[in-house]
């Protein structure tokens, strides 16, 4: 399920908890763009850099213990050295990519990610028939919004499968779609900080254990219908 699911549905865990770490109060518009497609019994979902690490995890869940080409980058501010087999490190401003061109299993990968939630994990690789593709650089960090800003593309990450549950898990409103294109606004209303760091002047904790209390409009054309709904979260 990507964070945005369980967000909506008040499934809220330490993944979708990271998703809304870096915001402020206020409006962030254009966040979490999905772009999707059916083809006969194929589908093609196009994603916003948000869903990267869903999109990584849903992959590597399918490939378990069995093992397959893997290339991208994971994005970290972490020293992982002793954590990966990497070709190349690249550096700037102290966020690190990890340049991966290895062979690694699903279980391998997921352990990471259970490791290392808070790193981005910007890797491509295959699975059968499910090909996922995700550009190997850092995202944009989450700032508010401003007038006239433009809707970004949805083509940070690709993936392009037969499995139908993976696209009902992105159109939810409407699972038997033929075009879809989904655009959420993130409205955080509250910075709930934790009783015990009220009094605390370490920000960079307060920030990182803070949830984030609002509500999350979903904007979606399906198959020319359009439909908009906004849902409280907490996370």
């Amino acid at each position: 399920m990507n964070f945005i699911k369980k967000a909506v549905e008040g499934k809220t865990d330490e993944f979708v908890h990271i998703q809304f770490q870096k915001f402020s109060k206020g409006e962030f518009r254009h966040k979490a763009i999905i772009e999707a497609k059916k083809t006969g019994n194929k589908y093609s979902i196009k994603t916003s850099p948000e869903f990267a690490n869903d999109l990584v995890f849903l992959m590597a869940k399918k490939l378990g213990e069995n093992k397959t080409k893997i290339t991208g980058a994971i994005v970290s501010t972490l020293d992982l050295k002793e954590e990966l087999n990497f070709k190349e490190i690249k550096q700037f401003q102290g966020v690190k990519r990890y340049l991966i061109d290895d062979e690694m299993t699903g279980n391998e990968i997921i352990s990471l990610l259970e490791k290392f939630p808070k790193n981005f994990f910007a890797l491509s690789f295959s699975v059968n028939e499910n090909i996922l593709k995700i550009k190997p650089k850092a995202p944009k960090s989450g700032k508010p919004s401003s007038k006239g800003e433009e809707t970004p593309k949805a083509d940070f990450c690709s993936l392009k499968t037969s499995d139908s549950e993976i696209a009902k898990d992105f159109i939810f409103e409407c699972p038997d779609f033929q075009n879809a294109k989904i655009n959420h606004t993130f409205f955080i209303e509250k910075i709930q900080i934790p009783e015990e760091l009220e009094n605390s002047k370490n920000f960079v904790l307060i920030r990182e254990k803070s949830r984030r209390v609002g509500k999350i409009l979903r904007k979606s054309e399906i198959d020319n219908r359009k439909i908009e709904k906004a849902y409280s979260f907490e996370a």
